[in-house]
């Protein structure tokens, strides 16, 4: 059976899904919160939370429908998943590299980062599979800047 079924990425947070999704649509032009459902009374006890609580966001990135669910302490982001920027021009890398830094952010390597809330992304030249596909040689050179850098430089992975 085929059922047409949009994936929502689900972003767990320990009380902070509403900031984290302000945070996120102040960064992504178009972007907008589309929902928030709060904490009722009913099932305190497996819940935890107060009555009114937020409980989850529902958010939209660049058309990518998110959720943020304030689920509690029990689980944080890791670098097992992060969400990719592919960027047309340096100037978008550097905007949204210094967006999501910003505040707390932390650089990480290879065109990675955590923004303040631990989530980690990946800021890239949309053309990266060119940039390190084919010929070996120019992709191993493109890697080696890639592997040096922290923010990623378009025009030293393209003069590679």
């Amino acid at each position: 059976m085929k059922i047409k079924a949009p994936i929502t990425p689900c972003l767990w947070f320990d009380g902070q899904a509403e900031e984290a999704a302000k945070f996120y649509i102040s960064i992504f032009e178009g972007s907008k919160i589309t929902n928030i459902s709060y904490y009722p009374e009913a099932g305190r006890e497996q819940h935890g939370h107060d009555a009114g609580d937020v409980m989850t966001v529902m958010f939209e990135l660049g058309g990518q429908q998110f959720m943020g669910l304030n689920g509690g302490p029990h689980f944080k982001f890791s670098e097992a998943i992060s969400l990719c920027i592919m960027c047309e021009n340096q100037e978008e890398i550097d905007y949204f590299w210094d967006a999501l830094t910003a505040d707390g952010g932390m650089e990480v390597e290879c065109g990675w980062l955590k923004d303040k809330f631990g989530l980690s992304w990946q800021v890239m030249p949309a053309n990266i599979a060119e940039l390190i596909g084919g010929d070996k040689e120019r992709s191993s050179r493109v890697m080696q800047v890639v592997m040096s850098s922290k923010k990623l430089n378009i025009a030293a992975m393209e003069n590679a």
